[in-house]
């Protein structure tokens, strides 16, 4: 029965879109956290088992590999990753896009041996990812709350249906492992390798987190402007932005933030330094 209702829903999907893209509005964001303490909670579960688990094996990733490796295998996931963008741009009935993706993604893979080189942007073909979350949102349908959601982080009630639409549909990682069964589950070691490399990546980043004075709302802020920039490909309208901060809001008090970052600064600068082993390229 689960099969047969995926093949319905699949046969199904395009015509949805065309019903829907027919009255296509961007939805507004919504800046409220009504699950703040449930996300600060998992959120934590998360950092708890990033620091226990991910994060070393990302860094033992980097210390046996050099940038031009990580480049490569990087270029690799993104590339195998585009047929996501091509279908969600053709349900956004975005032609234009999807052709750009679409050849991208065949130059990458003929030129760029496998995808493992990227001449597309040599060429002049610029990457732009989007997903079913994305689509939803051209459709119209609200953000609706943020959620952090255990082993996979930020997200919204829109958002979260990107993660089994384009797996199931679009993505050739996850179409792999369902049609491999190895005796010890091999089929498996491109996705965990594909996670290995993004939180590898995420590792240059991580001076930013440490000096937020509270790096769960850095997260989610930081989530919803790369989701706001990526749905308005990349030049959101001045009163979206304002509504996504806030500023907007009778309660919120911009200089009382900064107020309170700053006096976490101070307080970190009069703490003893602790040495740290910073990790190496």
């Amino acid at each position: 029965m689960p099969s047969l209702l995926h093949t319905l829903f699949k046969r199904s999907l395009p015509l949805i879109a065309i019903g829907l893209l027919a009255g296509c509005a961007i939805a507004k964001p919504r800046t409220d956290d009504p699950y703040e303490k449930f996300n600060r909670d998992v959120y934590s579960f998360n950092d708890s088992v990033d620091k226990a688990v991910i994060r070393p094996v990302a860094v033992g990733y980097r210390k046996v590999t050099n940038p031009t490796v990580r480049r490569a295998f990087s270029d690799f996931y993104t590339n195998i990753r585009l047929p996501i963008t091509v279908a969600n741009d053709l349900l956004q009935a975005r032609p234009l896009q999807a052709a750009q993706s679409g050849g991208r993604f065949i130059v990458n893979l003929t030129l760029g041996i496998g995808g493992f080189f990227d001449p597309a942007s040599q060429l002049g073909m610029p990457l732009d990812e989007t997903d079913f979350g994305i689509t939803l949102a051209r459709w119209g349908l609200p953000e609706g709350p943020y959620l952090v959601l255990p082993f996979i982080g930020p997200t919204t009630a829109r958002d979260v249906w990107r993660l089994p639409v384009d797996s199931y549909f679009f993505d050739p990682l996850s179409y792999y492992t369902r049609n491999h069964d190895f005796e010890y589950h091999q089929e498996y070691l491109p996705q965990v390798f594909y996670l290995v490399t993004l939180r590898s990546r995420g590792i240059d980043a991580e001076s930013f987190l440490e000096s937020a004075y509270d790096p769960y709302a850095f997260m989610r802020d930081a989530y919803r402007q790369q989701r706001l920039y990526q749905l308005y490909d990349g030049n959101p309208p001045t009163d979206v932005i304002e509504q996504m901060q806030g500023l907007k809001d009778k309660n919120f008090d911009p200089d009382e933030l900064l107020d309170e970052q700053h006096k976490w600064e101070n307080k970190q600068q009069q703490q003893p330094a602790q040495t740290t082993q910073p990790v190496k390229n």
